[in-house]
């Protein structure tokens, strides 16, 4: 196969130094290395690791640095939208401050639009700071380790002692003595000076999919690339099997994935999620663009006035522009992360909630999330299905002994042992070697040597890799042929226990000469003693947890390395298909598309290696659905990488919670329910806003176009335009707050911006409407009556009256009708009867229209030119606003029926 090796630019002089330092570690053997870095196998003491630290640097990776605050504040006020409120506030500046005479100067426009400017960024900064924040607090709580040894002076005997210690990964310096095992993340560039069947997976580093095998003997070759010599590992790639003694030689930005960080100080590429709001914003603002221009020339060719009809035009911009979307966006995401903190949910990606929301399909391990994950040993028996305390004391043997990751079956054997008092026998041996558990081989060995000299292999592992390597039976002290007869015997044992949702592993014995090497080829002839039986029962909460995730939309799947007996029992007791399942040999033999057709049908696929996850989780992904997996194991990384959410939990290996988008602080399924929802709730209030605010300003086109056709005057002065909008966006703060239909919740969202385009042409007309019939109400009725006859009749004086009360009734009209729409729109069902908005929505939207109503009545409203509204206006305002609410819950009913959905 050939190699993909990362391709990097020139090196620096400090990448340079740091490659010719690994090669020169990997010619020498481990005793000199030893002593070049001034140390032994005991380790550092704190003194030293200071030195080293000085000398060498911290073992962390330059990131891209945060951001400094003026920067962040810059970055929370830039935005598309607020680009074109504060261009329209500098043509303000010099149209109503600079070129005019200093006692017609007027300020009040540019304190308008900056004052929506200010809201809309400061609010961003805060909650873009508060989420920062609330991230990093949470990232504390995930923390990687490495196990080093270390130097430490005992309080009570003086005596200095060494140990090996689980450390954070930050903490390693150069030089230090690390170990390695199974699971493994390795902490920095690192040379192996002992090594047990090490197998490391380098495909971070090099795109090599096989895990290459590591040595201890030093390699003399100067002019190599050290990503291909075998003595070294690499900081960032993980022990897939095996165990290690190391020394650190390069840390932090010295290492190679240091340098490739180096290379990738770059911004991510925006997601759909991004894209697809960054798509919406611009077709607002074209929208924008084709828009203002046609009112700046009705008004202008009608009117006669160039200056008022731009500034005018200019009002229109502003009142176009969603200036709030990034704040909406920012809020809704970061309130989500908090609350999900506070349900001991960690977002380490705020995009990724998003995808939570979006997320059809969860594929999960068994272990853990639908059983307890804590596996008892219930049954120790011989060849026959008899208890047999011989077979639990070399399984314990075999436990106790092995130094590679100790799982589930492992510590349970363990637990068994101490309560059979079985745990003393131990030192009555020692260990001489072992080979360590990997996936292919599905078996570990280790060989121990008893009092008298003689030396002992025990294995242990899935029973029919154990028929496979014994020749012999074991049975009261004799051994006998294991014919076919007695092979199914065995595996009809194994079968029964199976059915009954029983885990079963083999265990046997082979006596072996010194001097002992071992290696998987001596796995062979071996004495087969007997079987091990663990069950690890259902969760409680499993069923319902599944079901309740169904009555969302999320169907579960379930990728296990299990074999099919025991998945399909446990699968079964939580309520999941297991009429098919399939297996990771029938998948090994199946192309994509006969992939595709069998993952759409089936739910439990079972005995998986890492790799078929990781496949069947980019066919679902290939079919169109947003995927979701969750694991905590080292064979669950590429699957989770792979998929569109990687869930994992705090207590996983290293690599799992570093592949992860989202990690649980509790391995439950019913967790996961309150995510969906919260990534829905999220999804929910965004389109609000989108739609709501699209759709009023289409409708308000179709407005301001007719009375700028038909009036002799501008239907509203700039400065009214702004503070109407003003009122609009302060009441459209609280968005990220409302309460979302629980119908709605109950159905995966995906972004798709071109139901934006239908939801304007069918729901912004609706307002013009009404808006056109307020102009007839106030220009033929309302204003006439107070002004004392109709425009054409009136004097001067008259005349700027009836201007001053239509503007004030169409300001009250328009921002009664624009921020009731904010309720019409949040729900399909009628509001305030069926679906009621949150409370800090409606105390704002109230508050915005009673502020709006008594304005005219202040001296602000005289310095808006605004007039107190005759009581006889408010009958006609009520009487069109519920006629407005009603026509827009018909157009409602009518746009779900013909697209299904509202938002």
């Amino acid at each position: 196969m050939a190699k993909k090796n990362v391709q990097t630019n020139a090196p620096s002089p400090r990448a340079e130094r740091a490659r010719k330092r690994l090669l020169r570690a990997a010619a020498r053997d481990g005793d000199t290395l030893l002593i070049q870095y001034d140390n032994s196998i005991a380790g550092f003491d704190e003194d030293d690791v200071e030195e080293m630290r000085d000398e060498h640097g911290a073992n962390v990776i330059t990131r891209q640095n945060e951001d400094p605050l003026f920067k962040r504040i810059v970055a929370a006020f830039i935005n598309p939208f607020t680009i074109v409120l504060i261009a329209l506030a500098m043509v303000s500046l010099f149209t109503d401050i600079v070129w005019v005479d200093t006692a017609d100067a007027d300020p009040t426009a540019v304190i308008i639009i900056m004052t929506m400017v200010i809201v809309s960024g400061f609010l961003r900064f805060i909650q873009e700071l508060r989420s920062s924040k609330a991230a990093k607090r949470l990232t504390e709580m995930v923390e990687t380790t490495a196990c080093a040894a270390r130097k430490f002076k005992d309080r009570e005997s003086g005596e200095t002692r060494s140990e090996k210690k689980e450390i954070p990964m930050d903490e390693i310096v150069v030089g230090d003595v690390v170990y390695l095992a199974a699971g493994d993340m390795v902490p920095a560039d690192v040379r192996i000076i002992a090594a047990k069947d090490l197998f490391v997976s380098q495909s971070a580093l090099t795109g090599e999919s096989e895990p290459i095998e590591k040595f201890s003997a030093p390699i003399d070759r100067s002019a190599a690339n050290p990503l291909e010599l075998n003595n070294l590992a690499f900081m960032g790639t993980n022990v897939i099997s095996g165990s290690a003694t190391a020394l650190v030689i390069t840390v932090g930005d010295d290492t190679f994935l240091g340098r490739i960080a180096e290379q990738l100080q770059v911004k991510t590429p925006p997601t759909s999620f991004e894209k697809g709001v960054n798509s919406v914003s611009w077709v607002l603002i074209r929208f924008m663009l084709i828009m203002v221009p046609v009112v700046l020339l009705v008004n202008g060719f009608t009117k006669g006035d160039w200056l008022q009809a731009f500034l005018f035009a200019l009002s229109v911009a502003v009142g176009l522009t969603p200036e709030m979307l990034p704040m909406i966006v920012s809020a809704n995401l970061a309130k989500g992360a908090v609350s999900m903190s506070k349900k001991r949910v960690i977002v380490k990606n705020l995009n990724s909630i998003q995808n939570f929301g979006a997320m059809d399909i969860l594929c999960t391990d068994k272990t853990g999330t639908i059983t307890q994950d804590k596996v008892i040993l219930e049954l120790h028996l011989d060849i026959h299905g008899n208890d047999s305390i011989d077979v639990l004391r070399r399984a314990f043997l075999n436990s106790h002994y092995q130094t590679g990751l100790k799982n589930l079956m492992d510590l349970s054997i363990i637990e068994h042992a101490h309560k059979a008092d079985l745990t003393n026998e131990w030192g009555e041996y020692k260990k001489v070697d072992e080979i360590p558990f990997d996936f292919n081989r599905r078996r570990m060995s280790v060989a121990i040597e008893d009092s008298s000299g003689q030396v002992e292999l025990i294995t242990k592992g899935a029973i029919e890799e154990m028929l496979a390597i014994s020749s012999t039976a074991g049975f009261l002290g004799s051994t006998e042929p294991l014919d076919a007869k007695l092979q199914e015997g065995i595996l009809d044992i194994s079968r029964g226990l199976n059915e009954k949702g029983m885990r079963v592993l083999g265990l046997a014995k082979k006596t072996v000469s010194l001097p002992v090497s071992l290696s998987p080829s001596d796995e062979s002839d071996m004495t087969f003693m007997g079987c091990l039986a663990f069950l690890d029962p259902p969760k409680e909460s499993a069923g319902a947890a599944i079901k309740a995730l169904g009555e969302y939309g999320v169907r579960v799947k379930v990728l296990t390395g299990d074999n099919d007996s025991v998945t399909q029992t446990v699968c079964k007791s939580v309520g999941l298909d297991v009429g098919h399942i399939l297996l990771g040999s029938q998948l090994e033999s199946m192309d994509d598309e006969t992939l595709k057709k069998a993952a759409e049908e089936i739910d439990v696929f079972a005995k998986l290696s890492p790799s078929q996850k990781a496949r069947v989780v980019t066919i679902l992904r290939d079919s169109g659905h947003t995927v979701g997996f969750m694991g905590d194991g080292i064979n669950d990384a590429a699957a989770m990488r792979a998929s569109d959410v990687g869930i994992s939990v705090d207590t996983a290996v290293d690599i799992a919670k570093e592949s992860a988008n989202i990690i649980l602080l509790e391995k439950d399924l019913m967790v996961l329910e309150e995510g969906v929802i919260e990534g829905r709730k999220i999804y929910a209030n965004i389109i609000k806003y989108i739609k709501m605010t699209a759709s009023s300003n289409f409708g308000n086109m179709f407005s301001v176009l007719a009375a700028s056709a038909f009036l002799p005057f501008l239907p509203m002065l700039p400065i009214q335009i702004l503070a109407l909008n003003l009122i609009y966006d302060i009441s459209c703060i609280a968005i990220p707050w409302d309460n979302v239909d629980l119908d709605y919740l109950r159905k995966p969202r995906k972004w798709d911006a071109s139901s934006i385009s239908r939801f304007m042409v069918w729901i912004g007309p609706t307002s013009s409407v009404f808006d056109i019939t307020t102009y007839i109400l106030m220009f033929f009725y309302i204003c006439p009556l107070f002004s004392g006859g109709h425009w054409a009749s009136l004097g001067p004086e008259a005349q700027v009256f009836f201007i001053s009360l239509f503007h004030t009734g169409w300001f009250v009209e328009s921002l009664w009708s624009q921020t009731l729409v904010i309720h019409m729109i949040r729900t399909p069902k009628v509001p305030f009867i069926q679906s009621r908005a949150s409370a800090q929505l409606t105390l704002l939207t109230t508050m915005g229209i009673a502020a709006g109503t008594i304005i005219p009545y202040t001296w602000l409203g005289q310095q808006l030119q605004m007039t107190r509204l005759p009581l006889l206006f408010f009958p006609y305002l009520i009487g069109i606003i519920l006629a407005y609410m009603i026509l827009a819950t018909v157009m409602k009913k009518v746009f779900v029926w013909r697209y299904k959905e509202l938002l």
